[in-house]
């Protein structure tokens, strides 16, 4: 029975015995070069193959890394110093990837807030959106687990501190934490667990970044108008238009990463992991990194709330402030997905930016004076913002008329797109 034949453009006689039998160039040609895009697509949609670049730089410079690390309470911190010091170019591929983590984080969370301003999550994506929420969940626990590695003071106290959480869990609570920690504290078993964890999560994060890219692929990238594409008119092939605004953002992207690689590698980081750990030894302020400080604000933030302890509530609400991004497509009532129409909208959504900030500040201090009336109201306004003010304004908000399609939005009369109509659920 005579197979497809290959659909590649080339006149390679090798790549096209090899594509009848293995459709590899054809899948790129479909994926890479011929897919459509909306042709309104801005910068802010480089975040996602950003995304995507760093985690191929996290895997690999990890893979090799753990080439040279010891998982051994007693080894780790001076097999970490090994690698700066005797391994060739080792203090590259550490700065690469420690530095990298930060990135990855600002890059995905840059993302995030592109995805709630242009309303992304919005039916059909809600699963684009969730599967997005569960990559950025596995983020953080790789990120924690990495952080513990060095086995520096922070590293040490940081995964004390984080771990105990799990104890306040009703009835499971201590079973779990002791199945984590491999014990009753923090130690040598604990290391080893954490650096198979740290190993196998990224691969997993591959596998649902997979699953991402294929509920992408079902309906398309949203775009800046939040309109659906009405023909071949509003469409242009990824290729070379889009491909050379990536390459234009990943030049940019790739300077301001190497300034930080090479001329300031730790300014992200935190000076007492260069400190052995030391379990007699509390460090004045336990933080954890930089891209985990807004979640650690609202678990110190939370005071007593009827008969649940402080410790349990914060616990709670850490977990509700992430679980809650899952609600989303469906917290936002309004018709319309982009902000560019929503004139209220538009506004509240730079509040919670705002917030977020402000509960990264607070959690970056001790949490006493005002620090901790901040942190109560940043975060109060953070579960106000999801739970009653996106509903409330997605009710009573009129948005701005829609423009028949994309490509009647760049030809205007007076200001208005021509063939603007009332908004209207999309």
């Amino acid at each position: 029975m005579a197979g497809t034949p290959s659909t590649v453009r080339t006149n390679n006689k090798l790549v096209r015995w090899i594509d009848r039998r293995l459709p590899l160039f054809s899948f790129a040609q479909d994926a890479m070069i011929d897919y459509p895009e909306p042709r309104n697509l801005n910068y802010w949609w480089n975040f996602g193959s950003l995304a995507g670049l760093m985690l191929v730089i996290m895997i690999v410079t990890g893979v090799f890394l753990a080439m040279q690390y010891t998982p051994d309470s007693n080894l780790a911190f001076n097999s970490v110093e090994r690698v700066m010091r005797d391994v060739n170019y080792g203090w590259l591929l550490r700065y690469i990837h420690m530095n990298g983590a930060s990135f990855f984080f600002i890059v995905v969370y840059i993302h995030i807030f592109r995805g709630m301003y242009y309303g992304s999550y919005k039916e059909p994506r809600e699963l684009l959106w969730m599967l997005g929420v569960v990559i950025l969940l596995l983020m953080m626990a790789t990120a924690f687990f990495g952080y513990v590695l060095p086995w520096g003071q922070m590293s040490f106290w940081g995964a004390t501190v984080i771990t105990n959480l799990f104890s306040v869990i009703p009835v499971v609570g201590k079973t779990v934490l002791t199945w984590l920690l491999g014990g009753y504290a923090v130690g040598g078993p604990t290391l080893a667990r954490f650096f198979s964890l740290h190993y196998l999560l990224p691969f997993v994060i591959v596998g649902v970044v997979g699953l991402h890219l294929i509920a992408l692929r079902q309906h398309g990238s949203n775009n800046p108008l939040g309109i659906a594409v009405k023909g071949p008119q509003d469409e242009l092939p990824f290729h070379p238009y889009y491909t050379i605004k990536d390459l234009f953002g990943l030049g940019v992207f790739l300077i301001i990463y190497a300034l930080f690689v090479f001329e300031m590698p730790n300014v992200l980081g935190d000076a007492a992991n260069y400190i052995p750990a030391n379990p007699l030894q509390t460090p004045p302020e336990i933080v954890p990194e930089w891209y985990l400080l807004p979640f650690y604000a609202i678990l110190r933030s939370v005071p007593d709330i009827l008969f649940i302890p402080s410790k349990l509530a914060g616990a709670i609400c850490l977990a509700g402030s992430i679980l809650i991004l899952f609600l989303l497509p469906w917290l936002d009532t309004s018709r319309v997905r982009s902000a560019y129409f929503r004139p209220i909208y538009k506004w509240v959504f730079w509040l919670i930016v705002i917030d977020v900030f402000a509960l990264g500040t607070v959690g970056a201090h001790r949490p006493e004076g005002w620090y901790i009336v901040i942190g109560r109201i940043a975060t109060l306004y953070y579960f106000f913002h999801f739970l009653i003010l996106l509903p409330f304004i997605g009710w009573f908000e009129r948005p701005l008329p829609l423009p028949e399609s994309i490509s009647a939005a760049v030809t205007r009369k007076n200001g208005v797109p021509v063939g603007a109509a009332p908004a209207e659920p999309r």
